[in-house]
C-alpha cells in the first residue's frame, strides 16, 4: 500500500471535513493508500512543502510571495468559511468602522481574504478599524474577548457555527467572507519538487476526496453525523442548518476548479499582498 503525509493548516470543518469523511468512510484504504493526517498549522513552508496539503489559500500565498511551485489537484469550495462576528448593535459590516476587530495577520490566507472583504464594503483595513491580530485557532479566546468587551468584533472560522453562537449570545454576524470574496481555499495541493502530482499515492488521495465530496452531496445524514464531530458545542438542528447554508450549496461535487473564479481571486490576492501576478488559475488549479 502506498503512503503519504497529508497536512491540514487550519482547524474546523472548512479545512478538515472532506479528509475526515475520506478517512472515516475508508475511502483511503479503498483507494490503496495509507494517509497520515498531520497538523501543519505551525509548520514553516519548507517543512510543509514535503507533504500534500489541504490549505489551498496558504499554498497560493506562498507561491505568489515565495515562488514555491504548489499546484492544486482538487478543490472543495470557492467560498472561504470565515465570518465577522460582532457584539450587539452592529447590523452591517459598515458598522465595523472605528471598532476593535480581532483579525488574522495580513499575510496569512484568512487575514488576506478578510482584508479584501473589508475593502469590498468600503473599509480600509489599515485605517478604518482598530486591528487586534490573532492567530487562527479554536477562537475560544476571541469569544471571551467579545464577552468582556475587549473587542467589538472578530473574524472567526469554522470551529463553530457563528450564526448559532450569535443567536445564543445576542450578537450579530455582520458579514460572511464567502459572500464578499470567492477563492478556492481547501482541497489537495502538492509541491512537485517533492511530490509528483501523478504519483499513485497523490492520485489515490484525490480520488478519495472526490468520493467524500459525493457523500457530502448525496448523503446528508452521514455528512451531518461527521460534521457534529467538529461542532460539539451545537445542537443537531444547528449543525444541520450549518450544513444546509454553507456546505451543501457551495462545496464542489467533483473537485474541479472554476478557473474564472480562480483568475479573479489570484489577481485580488496579489494586489492585496502587493506582489505581481506570477501564476494563472490554469497553472495553479490542475483539477481536470
Amino acid at each position: 500500500m502506498d503512503t503519504i503525509d497529508l497536512a491540514y493548516v487550519g482547524r474546523g470543518f472548512h479545512e478538515e471535513l472532506v479528509a475526515y469523511i475520506a478517512d472515516q468512510q475508508d475511502f483511503y484504504a479503498d483507494e490503496g493508500v495509507h494517509v497520515a493526517l498531520r497538523d501543519g498549522c505551525t509548520w514553516d513552508e519548507e517543512r510543509l512543502r514535503r507533504c500534500a496539503t489541504i490549505g489551498l489559500g496558504r499554498a497560493l500565498l506562498s507561491r505568489l510571495t515565495n515562488g514555491i511551485p504548489w499546484v492544486a489537484l482538487t478543490v472543495n469550495t470557492h467560498r472561504p468559511l470565515f465570518w465577522f462576528l460582532a457584539r450587539s448593535g452592529m447590523t452591517s459590516p459598515a458598522g465595523l468602522s472605528g471598532k476593535r476587530v480581532a483579525v488574522h495577520a495580513p499575510r496569512t490566507a484568512p487575514g488576506c481574504f478578510a482584508r479584501i472583504a473589508l475593502r469590498r464594503v468600503g473599509l480600509d483595513p489599515d485605517h478604518d478599524i482598530h486591528s487586534i491580530v490573532r492567530a487562527p485557532g479554536d477562537y475560544g479566546m476571541d469569544l471571551r474577548m467579545l464577552h468582556d468587551s475587549t473587542i467589538d468584533a472578530a473574524v472567526v472560522g469554522s470551529t463553530m457555527a457563528p450564526e448559532a453562537v450569535a443567536a445564543v449570545e445576542g450578537w450579530q454576524v455582520v458579514a460572511w467572507v464567502g459572500d464578499l470574496f470567492q477563492i478556492h481555499t481547501v482541497g489537495v495541493a502538492v509541491d512537485p519538487t517533492y511530490l509528483s502530482p501523478g504519483a499513485p499515492a497523490v492520485q489515490a488521495v484525490v480520488r478519495a476526496h472526490r468520493r467524500a465530496l459525493q457523500v457530502i452531496h448525496d448523503d446528508t445524514d452521514t455528512t451531518v453525523r461527521h460534521l457534529r464531530t467538529f461542532l460539539g458545542r451545537h445542537t443537531a438542528d444547528e449543525v444541520r442548518a450549518q450544513y444546509k447554508t454553507f456546505i451543501a450549496p457551495y462545496f464542489t461535487t467533483d473537485g474541479r476548479a472554476d478557473l474564472s473564479v480562480g483568475d479573479t481571486a489570484i489577481t485580488a490576492v496579489a494586489a492585496e499582498l502587493g506582489v505581481p501576478v506570477t501564476v494563472t488559475a490554469a497553472d495553479f488549479y490542475r483539477t481536470t
